[in-house]
């Protein structure tokens, strides 16, 4: 690989350790918060961890406000309720609790909270003209990577076009990796979120954005999240690969904040938009085939070969299999007439122009017909 130019700028301050949600209370007040909103889901409600978050706000002092409608796959609708608790309620900071939802409608709370507008005005990049408050992002699933990125990912509630909003500004200032909060995912939730890393930590690996610093993360994230993986499916009460997978899940954020991801996300989405398809499984049932449609190239085939000793795409339908993930979009109800209308909406996904082959629609096509 070239060394290809970079700029990159560290924003976000990771503590990462059994039990460090403890933190949050003290890392809140010294980022001059006084009145905290907690955004998170009914999920993580139930579990319990808002309250102990709360209660460590309230004992250092701040008050503490709770938003914890979030759904999966937040809209534009999400983020307006959000935005309207925290106006009533005069937040100076933002606490992003849960899986990648909660810390996008996070983001997309403060992006109009601070800002004005609608999430449309910023989608993008570096659109947002004002200071925004502080965040702490607090994952509770290793998956999205959304603690360590600057990028809020929301749909148009009419179109259901998903929008990327990106600006430094709002990236998390604090990010808590405890991975004894990943221990209460169902098993469905530790599945669909693992793949999604794992394809990140590929994906980002061979974007044509890709460089020698992103590498490092890529490469990292995928040693930690394919060590970790298989040791979650057979314990889901190991700790210790929780921690592998929350870890990696983080460098391959920081990795995508640098070198974008490809085409396997181009696939996923209108899956997602048109069957209902989970992210993680969108992305998971395409990888195999967007890694031998890359693998054309013999310098991305050299990439993946230094990432694992054997066939790569090979490897990842086989952590599908044990992990009983559908391999054929055929389960979700595709059909080969679906597939020209998949591919016109995958050719527009903004992560297209990003993978190392750059796919026509055609090619597109044949990814939906391979994975059928």
């Amino acid at each position: 690989m070239s060394l290809a130019p970079f700029d990159h700028q560290p924003r976000t301050r990771l503590i990462y350790g059994n039990g460090t949600l403890a933190r949050v209370g003290e890392l809140a007040r010294d980022l001059g918060g006084t009145r905290a909103l907690v955004v998170s889901d009914p999920g993580i409600l139930k579990a319990g961890y808002v309250v102990k978050a709360v209660g460590f706000l309230v004992g250092a002092g701040l008050q503490a406000r709770v938003f914890g409608e979030v759904r999966e796959n937040p809209s534009t609708e999400d983020v307006d309720r959000c935005v309207a608790v925290a106006r009533d309620f005069k937040a100076d900071l933002i606490i992003g609790l849960g899986g990648g939802s909660s810390m996008d409608t996070a983001k997309g709370c403060n992006f109009i909270l601070t800002n004005g507008g609608r999430m449309h005005d910023y989608w993008g990049v570096g659109k947002a003209t004002k200071p925004m408050l502080p965040l702490i992002a607090i994952p509770t699933t290793s998956g999205t990577g959304s603690e360590c990125q600057s990028f809020a990912l929301i749909s148009d509630a009419e179109t259901h076009v998903k929008m990327a909003c990106g600006d430094s500004k709002a990236a998390a200032k604090v990010a808590i990796l405890d991975p004894e909060l990943t221990l209460s995912q169902p098993q469905r939730v530790t599945v669909c979120t693992g793949i999604d890393a794992l394809s990140h930590a590929l994906e980002t690996a061979v974007t044509n954005k890709r460089n020698a610093f992103s590498s490092l993360y890529s490469r990292e994230a995928f040693r930690l999240c394919h060590s970790g993986f298989s040791r979650v499916l057979r314990d889901p009460q190991d700790i210790e690969a929780r921690g592998l997978m929350l870890l990696g899940a983080a460098c391959a954020g920081t990795a995508i904040e640098n070198s974008m991801l490809g085409a396997a996300h181009s696939c996923a989405n209108p899956l997602t938009a048109k069957f209902n398809v989970v992210h993680g499984e969108a992305v998971g049932v395409m990888l195999p085939h967007v890694i031998r449609f890359n693998s054309q190239l013999p310098e991305i085939a050299a990439v993946y070969e230094s990432y694992f000793d054997g066939d790569l795409a090979d490897r990842v339908s086989e952590l599908l299999w044990e992990a009983r993930m559908p391999r054929q979009i055929s389960e979700y109800g595709v059909k080969e007439e679906h597939l020209r209308d998949l591919a016109e909406m995958a050719a527009k996904q903004w992560t297209a122009q990003f993978n190392p082959r750059v796919p026509s629609v055609e090619d597109f096509v044949e990814l939906y017909r391979a994975a059928l």
